[in-house]
């Protein structure tokens, strides 16, 4: 079964998968010179081993660019990963692309919940707190109402917290999980940086 995995299928596998050539190599071993089956293998691999490389440096990356048809909204958003081999992958850039129609669509505040400020926490639990009372809520239930609120909220302003809005392609499945998922089958880191988001008439 070596004979068949010579350098040309591995280098195809790397090609398709982004993942390392030695691990490439084993993958294709373990599936006996299975293409399909090895890219299986590589993707629960990776799965497993996504967030333990949340910590490595990503500086390399690019910028994507997108503009709906009516020309009224615009994104950029930067996506970054370990290495220009990776950045250059056609799986990682048709994950930008899909990210920055998202941002276009849905339109989310924050990138992840860490880039949430104290004071905003504070003022939409204040809020939801409020409409509780309001509602006539009992007083020992309005905090567990407002915390349900909370979460919900996170949800719809957070990018990594909310589903892609092509439930067609991808099923439900968060931006972060998204990126999860492209972390497992490249190998590497996979930070979403920053994004902007213009639409004609808002400040």
């Amino acid at each position: 079964m070596d004979a068949v995995i010579n350098a040309g299928v591995v280098k195809a596998l790397r090609d398709r998968t982004g993942a390392g050539m030695m691990d490439c190599k084993a993958a294709l071993q373990e599936a006996g010179g299975d293409v399909d089956k090895a890219v299986e293998i590589l993707r629960v691999r990776g799965q497993a081993q996504a967030a333990k490389r949340g910590g490595r440096t990503a500086s390399e990356g690019l910028v994507t660019s997108y503009v709906h048809a009516t020309g009224k909204i615009g994104v950029l958003v930067e996506i970054n990963t370990e290495t220009d081999f990776v950045a250059r992958n056609e799986q990682f850039q048709e994950f930008a692309r899909d990210v920055a129609l998202h941002i276009a669509s849905a339109a989310p505040h924050y990138v992840s919940e860490e880039e949430v400020r104290e004071e905003d926490r504070e003022r939409e639990l204040r809020i939801f707190r409020e409409q509780a009372a309001a509602d006539g809520k009992p007083e020992q239930v309005q905090q567990k109402i407002a915390e349900g609120r909370m979460r919900k909220w996170l949800e719809e302003v957070v990018l990594l917290n909310q589903q892609h809005v092509n439930q067609d392609k991808h099923g439900g499945q968060t931006i972060g999980e998204l990126r999860t998922e492209l972390a497992a089958n490249t190998g590497e880191n996979v930070v979403i940086r920053r994004f902007v988001r213009f639409q004609i008439g808002e400040e």
